[in-house]
């Protein structure tokens, strides 16, 4: 399936809710819908808004992308697929009320179904809709491919050179110039050194060098798909210690990939997870970061907790997300059809140990 075919396939989908709906239109302004439904083109100009420069307007009769005089030219020559089915609607950079007279008039101002409501007339998507992009067709399953091979390709290249008397903003920064490189966005670079990355989960980096060890973490951006992934290196005294912690949080991750099969609910995995936890002795671990949960055009579509009843089906993508103080594991797996857990972010020049017949990463000794 080419991107042509993958955009008719979207677009006949939605109209479908438009006719279940009877709704007027659907009007997608998130990075990541907008990614969607265009296999892999990017609104994206500032890395942390959550819309972009263009929207997608989907009717019964046509599709329009969005946007105004200072975008229109380069997203059709470089992000939307040559000869889609989309149309540019280009209002004027400093007349916005124009995009929303168009709107109105292309929708004879009725219903719309919106990712992000901003008008009266405008109201969530359905969850049909929702759930239907969490499943990844074969051409988004390929482009995932290559985006976690490139990101973590990225990652071991960084931590391969890095050394102790970095600070955790020049190994955050030498992360996000190594997605730069291959095209990916640095959607998320995490950096902690050895004082500070058993103690706090989310190690945004700071100016303190790296000392003994230090972990890396990425969410990596490539045609609108996030692979995430964790990385540790040491430069010193990988004690046994150590060794045991990182052994540890392996065997309670090795739970939950052994629980994501199709039609199990995340919450059914999360539970999996917090007995995992009991059984190795950090009974309160769950409580003290999030778990993970599924992924594609998010780093995370759903974080599991208690509540969380969305079932895993084939081709949807979990990212598990596991700690304990000093160690943490994470990489974006495809659930595969024959119920196979497929590692994207696998990178066979990284160290690594089989956990429960899976190749898994360890700590890089430097």
């Amino acid at each position: 399936m080419n991107r042509l075919e993958e955009v008719s396939t979207k677009l006949e989908f939605m109209r479908g809710v438009l006719h279940e709906t009877e709704a007027a239109g659907i009007r997608l302004r998130g990075t990541d819908w907008f990614a969607w439904a265009t296999a892999g083109g990017s609104n994206t100009v500032l890395l942390a808004a959550e819309t972009g420069v263009a929207e997608v307007l989907v009717t019964p009769t046509d599709a329009w992308i969005l946007t105004d005089t200072i975008e229109a030219e380069r997203l059709k020559d470089e992000e939307l697929p040559e000869g889609s089915s989309y149309k540019l609607s280009v209002n004027p950079w400093a007349k916005s009320s124009d995009r929303e007279s168009f709107v109105q008039e292309a929708t004879n101002n009725g219903k719309i179904l919106s990712d992000k409501p901003a008008a009266a007339n405008e109201s969530s998507l359905p969850q049909s809709l929702t759930q239907h992009r969490w499943v990844m067709l074969p051409s988004e399953v390929e482009r995932y491919r290559q985006v976690g091979r490139l990101a973590s390709e990225a990652m071991t290249e960084v931590l391969m050179r890095a050394e102790p008397n970095w600070t955790e903003y020049q190994l955050a920064g030498a992360g996000a110039e190594a997605m730069w490189a291959r095209g990916l966005h640095p959607a998320l670079t995490l950096a902690a050194g050895d004082r500070r990355l058993p103690i706090h989960r989310h190690p945004l980096p700071s100016g303190e060098t790296l000392g003994r060890q230090a972990m890396l973490v990425f969410c990596a951006r490539g045609h609108g798909l996030v692979i995430s992934l964790t990385r540790f290196v040491f430069f010193e005294g990988f004690t046994q210690q150590d060794q045991q912690l990182h052994r540890t949080i392996a065997e309670i991750e090795a739970e939950a990939l052994n629980n994501s099969q199709i039609g199990t609910p995340l919450n059914a995995v999360y539970n999996v997870l917090a007995t995992a936890y009991k059984q190795h002795g950090y009974p309160n671990a769950i409580r003290e970061h999030h778990q993970g949960g599924t992924a594609s055009y998010g780093a995370r579509d759903v974080v599991a907790n208690p509540e969380t009843t969305s079932q895993l089906a084939a081709n949807m993508a979990v990212a598990w997300n596991p700690s304990i103080p000093g160690a943490k594991i994470e990489d974006t797996f495809l659930l595969t059809s024959n119920n196979t857990l497929e590692n994207l972010s696998f990178d066979p020049k990284f160290p690594h140990a089989e956990v429960e017949g899976r190749l898994r990463a360890v700590p890089l000794e430097r």
